[in-house]
């Protein structure tokens, strides 16, 4: 391989390694300025996907051009592979029991934007059964307000329901 061609291929290596740490930074502060702990796990989960990415990518670009080691460019394959699906589904898992335990998120006056923790426990288990499907807790939409699509709120029990 021609000398400029390995040096080409180490400059966009150092690059995608520059852009994971821009991720890694970027997520830090998150942690820090951020007001709640849904805003904080947001950043956590995009820095962590988007740092191992870029990371990845150039130690796999380095991995494959200058050391030709395909053993350990598999290895790094299925480290992003496993890293991009456990991260967001302990983000998911996370956010969910917080709301499950009644830890109402703000806004960024740190208002709640949710009325109580009650009424978060039963937004976190509120969904549709499906078809043929046994409603985990009955009446858990009980006093949560709907959107008819038009960024107009209705009230369950206002309806009459």
């Amino acid at each position: 391989m021609p000398e400029f061609v390995l040096i080409l291929f180490t400059v966009v290596a150092w690059v995608l390694m520059l852009i994971g740490c821009v991720f890694v930074i970027a997520g830090g502060v998150g942690l820090i300025r951020l007001p709640d702990l849904y805003t904080r796990l947001h950043a956590a989960g995009v820095t962590d996907t988007g740092s191992t990415i870029f990371m990845l990518l150039a130690m796999l670009l380095m991995t494959v051009v200058e050391y030709q080691n395909p053993w350990i460019a598999g290895k790094l394959l299925l480290i992003l592979f496993f890293t991009l699906f456990t991260t967001p589904t302990a983000s998911h898992a996370l956010a969910k029991t917080a709301l499950l335990s009644g830890l109402v998120p703000v806004d960024e006056n740190g208002k709640p934007i949710i009325e109580s923790p009650e009424m978060a426990s039963k937004l976190a288990l509120s969904r549709a059964p499906e078809h043929g499907e046994v409603a985990i807790a009955p009446g858990v939409n009980d006093g949560l307000q709907k959107s008819d699509g038009r960024g107009n709120e209705n009230n369950d029990k206002s309806e009459g329901s």
